[in-house]
């Protein structure tokens, strides 16, 4: 940081607003925060301001910035094989394959790679199809899969709305108790109600016409959902009893980021342990460093391909520079227990933590959560539960960021989703900026 020039972060804006065409944006009201550099959880700027990422980017470092075995093992691939094509073997491709598959269990046998999450989502649906003969794709509202032809219509959310033209994708609400599609009052009626609800979508949709389920394991930008008991297992029942394949989602909620190597593994999640036929995965299984995704594919839908072609494949399918991180990010993460840190920050800092913020501040409606995956839901009033305006997250956003808290904001959320390497004393700042910040807006 000595030796920043405070004339390169005006460069650095200007060129981006200059040239640069920013997604999910009105062009021309941007204000883009400009980084210089990064470590473990900060980032700082030009002039040399440091920022604690709570935000992980776009909650996807989970490994930190700048983790000095994940940048060597990029570069000492890029001296040796900086690029090969998918159709050949090499063994950091390899290497990373054997690593995911080891972290996801028994019942499953091949990993197709690709580019980030949305191409592994649609990759996984287009094998969910061609295994089924079916087309229909089943996913909820609130969802997020990716921004491309089918993984943009599988998103529940309204940016779905203006590129629906892939075919076959229908919708159905999962389960969110606080703001309860089924009038329920315990997680358990929530878990049964929603159920039904799918029960009855796949019965008037024709279940002979669906050919996957597609959730994410816990819903990350619709606002860190952890499912109630009994939903996960529920659907595997249905899916089974249908011949549906069920896609699990891991794109932001695996890796560490609920304290598990995937959410569908931790215990609060999925405690009846029902397995998944497709696991769709991208952002923490190399924090990003280089992009990458990939399906991980059960032995029974891996081997149907076995005899017939399937008909996809990219260019870049496990660019070995980031097979080398993705390698090195899972040893790392093994060797210096960062799955297990981001467990215990979740249980003995930041979930108390937030529970003790909600105590104090009466616009935080509800607390969410697991690990380092959490979300603040704020409010107007805690009895209707009305969300509170875009210009109150505005206001705390601006807030934060005066503190040196760099903040991740969705809707009425604030979400809290700090890189698994987080210590516990950043985890403490982290919430002390938010508690200055919500007492400044009157929260």
């Amino acid at each position: 940081m000595s030796d920043l020039d405070p004339t390169l972060g005006k460069r650095t804006y200007d060129l981006d607003r200059a040239h640069v065409f920013h997604s999910w944006s009105a062009q021309g009201s941007l204000a883009p925060f400009v980084v210089a550099g990064a470590s473990g959880s900060e980032v700082w700027d030009y002039d040399g301001t440091r920022y604690l990422d709570f935000s992980s980017q776009l909650v996807n470092m989970n490994i930190g910035h700048t983790h000095p075995k994940v940048v060597a093992a990029i570069q000492q691939q890029a001296a040796e094989l900086p690029m090969v094509a998918p159709a050949h073997a090499n063994l950091a491709r390899g290497e990373a394959a054997a690593r995911i598959l080891a972290k996801a269990g028994p019942e499953f046998g091949k990993v197709f790679f690709t580019n980030g999450g949305a191409d592994a989502n649609e990759n996984a649906i287009r094998m969910a199809r061609l295994t089924t003969g079916r087309d229909k794709v089943l996913s909820t509202y609130r969802s997020y899969h990716g921004n491309t032809g089918a993984a943009v219509v599988a998103t529940g959310d309204w940016r779905r709305v203006p590129n629906e033209y892939a075919r076959g994708h229908v919708h159905f609400f999962g389960p969110f108790l606080y703001r309860s599609e089924f009038w329920a009052e315990t997680p358990e009626q929530e878990s049964e109600r929603a159920l039904h609800h799918l029960k009855r979508v796949i019965q008037a949709e024709g279940a002979q016409s669906i050919a996957a389920i597609l959730l994410e394991g816990v819903p990350g930008t619709a606002g860190v959902l952890v499912p109630p008991p009994g939903y996960l297992s529920g659907v595997r029942e249905l899916a089974d009893e249908h011949g549906i394949v069920l896609i699990l989602d891991e794109v932001m909620s695996g890796f560490g980021r609920t304290g598990s190597w995937f959410s569908w593994q931790h215990p609060e999640v999925n405690p009846d342990g029902v397995v998944p036929d497709l696991i769709t995965f991208a952002k923490g299984v190399n924090s990003g460093y280089v992009p990458v995704g990939g399906v991980i594919i059960s032995e029974s839908i891996s081997g149907a391909f076995d005899d017939q072609v399937f008909p996809g494949g990219l260019t870049y399918s496990g660019h070995p520079l980031a097979a080398a991180s993705i390698v090195a990010s899972i040893d790392a993460m093994e060797e210096e227990g960062i799955i297990e840190n981001a467990r215990m920050i979740g249980e003995e800092v930041l979930g108390p933590g937030l529970r003790a913020l909600a105590e104090r501040h009466p616009m935080i409606g509800e607390v969410r959560g697991l690990g380092v995956f959490w979300a603040l839901d704020l409010v107007t009033d805690r009895d209707t539960r009305e969300p509170v305006a875009p210009s109150i997250i505005g206001a705390l956003k601006q807030e934060l960021l005066d503190r040196g808290y760099l903040p991740f904001v969705s809707d009425n959320r604030l979400h809290v989703v700090p890189p698994c390497v987080v210590t516990a004393d950043e985890a403490k700042r982290g919430l002390a900026a938010i508690d200055e910040a919500l007492t400044v807006i009157g929260g």
